[in-house]
């Protein structure tokens, strides 16, 4: 490993043990001053933002809007940053409390921080101040890697934050940037003597070289290829609006609809007036043949079409004799991130949220949802996909451990 990333490295192992002394009152101090001064520097990280745009203008557009900083979006993270504040303080919470009945010890489950979270990630500069705050709160040190691409923007908003932590009393080494080439990656997520857990957030490539790689536990975060499924029971309108809310009001992210699912006893009604709606929006249809043939606009789908996470204004469709047909094509294509049922019958719905394999499973709800600020989280980590150690948005309390703390009064084991 690289002098450079082993000396970041130590210095925020060391930095954590400090951290976790920090009661909640000096953690929500240093989380306010960094709020304060985001919106004190919008100007310098928007010339930063500005920058980096223009050194990937030859990127797709979707791509570009994941980079993208306006002075909304700055206000946006800054009141992110606000709302971890309000949220309650997981470390030292008591999770479970019992008295062993064979010896009389008093035993209590509290939880405590993991220590250094490794956070490798791509574009998205907010994720930069996302990961950092929600590690901070949970008294977790940070140990972030950002893209190139946001190189500007990533360092003024890590020396931002640095420099509040510090003017706040804290000590700065509590977070860590490594600017470093991908090869030089391979090294940070074998540091298993500094980083106790690592979260890849990105695209499926970057989540896969993690994945393999790493000899540091991971979380993985994953790809989002989520459906929309109206059944034949759906309110119309309500189908119209939840799929055309899923797929345009941001396709560019993981919680977006990727693709749409009907029934075939109501497809020939419903389908024309849902892809008008989004072909409005400019979504390309990509459907197969009894798509085509009630929407002229719909090219024929490919079987690679419905495993693609397009991130763009594209979406697959796909005519299913039932419920069961559905939920098959769901966990067959799917990514285990989110899922949506359009219906009326309360059986359906309750056999879709038990049969899909899925982090969240939504009911007459956009699967845009899936989102920690919209959880009440704050922010999020990411979204993970697997079952161990957290599923579903990273908050908080996915971002802590537990230990057993047990009281007697002099027994001793026989």
């Amino acid at each position: 490993m690289e002098d450079f990333i082993v000396n970041i490295c130590s210095r925020v192992k060391s930095a954590s043990v400090e951290l976790a002394l920090y009661d909640t009152q000096k953690k929500n101090a240093i989380l306010d001053h960094i709020a304060k001064e985001l919106l004190n520097n919008k100007d310098l990280i928007l010339r930063a933002n500005i920058a980096d745009l223009s050194n990937n203008k030859e990127k797709p557009s979707h791509y570009l809007d994941r980079m993208k900083l306006t002075e909304g979006r700055i206000q946006s993270i800054a009141q992110g940053v606000r709302d971890v504040i309000a949220l309650d303080d997981p470390i030292g919470q008591v999770i479970e409390q019992f008295t062993a009945p064979k010896n009389g010890l008093k035993i209590h489950k509290v939880r405590v921080p993991l220590g250094v979270i490794g956070i490798i990630y791509e574009a998205r500069p907010n994720v930069t101040v996302d990961t950092a705050v929600l590690c901070l709160k949970s008294s977790n040190a940070v140990i972030l890697r950002g893209s190139r691409d946001c190189i500007n923007s990533n360092t003024v908003l890590v020396d931002i934050m640095k420099n509040a932590i510090k003017d706040a009393g804290g000590n700065p080494d509590i977070l860590g940037y490594v600017d470093c080439t991908h090869e030089q990656a391979i090294g940070l997520m074998r540091a298993n003597d500094y980083i106790d857990v690592l979260v890849p957030r990105g695209s499926e490539r970057l989540i896969k070289t993690v994945v393999q790689n790493s000899t540091i536990p991971v979380i993985e975060t994953g790809t989002g290829n989520c459906h929309v499924y109206v059944e034949s029971s759906a309110d119309k309108d309500m189908a119209v609006d939840i799929v055309v809310n899923a797929k345009v009001s941001r396709p560019s992210v993981c919680n977006a609809a990727e693709s749409l699912l009907i029934d075939e006893s109501i497809y020939q009604e419903y389908l024309p007036l849902i892809c008008n709606a989004l072909t409005e929006h400019g979504v390309q249809i990509r459907g197969c043949e009894k798509t085509c043939q009630v929407f002229d606009k719909a090219i024929p789908a490919t079987e690679k079409d419905y495993y693609t996470e397009f991130l763009d204004y594209i979406i697959s469709v796909k005519v299913v004799k039932d419920y069961n047909e559905a939920i098959e094509h769901i966990n067959k294509y799917g990514t285990k991130h989110s899922e949506s049922i359009v219906t009326k019958n309360d059986y359906i719905a309750r056999e879709f949220t038990k049969r899909v394999d899925a982090a969240a499973v939504y009911v007459n709800a956009s699967t845009r949802f899936t989102d920690g600020g919209e959880f009440g989280f704050g922010a999020e980590l990411g979204i993970s996909n697997q079952k161990l150690h957290a599923r579903g948005p990273v908050g908080l309390k996915e971002l802590t451990s537990y230990k057993y703390i047990i009281n007697g009064n002099g027994q001793i084991r026989q």
